[in-house]
């Protein structure tokens, strides 16, 4: 299956939007576990609101020119992002312990499994095994990130899973995750499924072994390198897969 470009830069869009709107709602936590993003998002609210919206206009436009079925699938993750972020009264979705991780986690897996379904259909078992990867994969960055900010989310009562089972349960509970796809890869290779790119899968898993173990670690402070190596790693994934594909 060709890529599709105008696919691939709708989603980014929209999950540019959905990531915008999680900065201006999450300012008060972000002023404490990361000062200089909240500080820069508080100067550019204006801007930052405006290139939200230009994006979600964006990505349902080039969304519709390709697939017009595919604009349920962009809307997914922009509805679901709305519903967690935004406060009701004094209540927000993403106050419950763990919900904000399966949301986000959803909603890249909805994009990642279902985008390519729009395009062209291969079958519901890969279907079913591309959405478990990205559900696990962003499940796991997710927690990731909330073990960092973990002492802002104390100071401001949010409930997110390191605070609620502290770190070092957090990070079993992310090693366990990300050992299962182990199995999952082993199920998708005898499958004669990602076969070409199972040294890139083989490297992921290790990789989110590697900064789950250093990012939970028990006093660790975090550098601005944080966002690099943690969300960085789908950039290094892209690459290598694209250089993959033309072997």
């Amino acid at each position: 299956m060709k890529l599709n470009f105008q696919l691939l830069i709708a989603s980014f869009l929209i999950i540019f939007a959905i990531y915008n709107i999680n900065k201006l709602t999450d300012l008060e936590e972000d002023s404490v576990n990361v000062p200089e993003r909240a500080g820069f998002i508080e100067k550019n609210k204006h801007f930052v609101a405006g290139t939200t919206i230009v994006s979600f206009i964006a990505a349902l436009y080039l969304s519709f020119l390709q697939k017009p079925l595919s604009v349920f699938v962009i809307l997914f993750p922009f509805f679901m992002g709305i519903i967690y972020s935004i406060k009701i009264s004094s209540f927000r979705l993403k106050d419950i312990t763990g919900i904000k991780n399966i949301v986000v986690a959803l909603s890249w897996a909805v994009l990642g499994a279902f985008i390519p379904l729009t395009v062209s259909f291969r079958g519901y078992i890969l279907m079913i095994l591309i959405f478990y990867f990205f559900f696990i994969k962003c499940f796991i960055n997710t927690v990731v990130f909330d073990v960092r900010d973990i002492e802002g989310d104390k100071m401001s009562g949010v409930r997110t899973i390191p605070v609620f089972f502290g770190r070092r349960n957090s990070k079993n509970l992310l090693l366990g995750l990300n050992s299962t796809l182990l199995i999952w890869l082993a199920l998708s290779y005898a499958m004669g499924f990602f076969r070409q790119y199972v040294l890139v899968l083989i490297f992921c898993i290790f990789y989110g072994y590697w900064y789950i173990l250093y990012f939970c670690k028990e006093g660790l402070k975090v550098g601005n390198s944080f966002d690099l190596f943690v969300d960085g790693e789908w950039i290094v994934i892209a690459l290598i897969s694209t250089a993959f594909a033309f072997i």
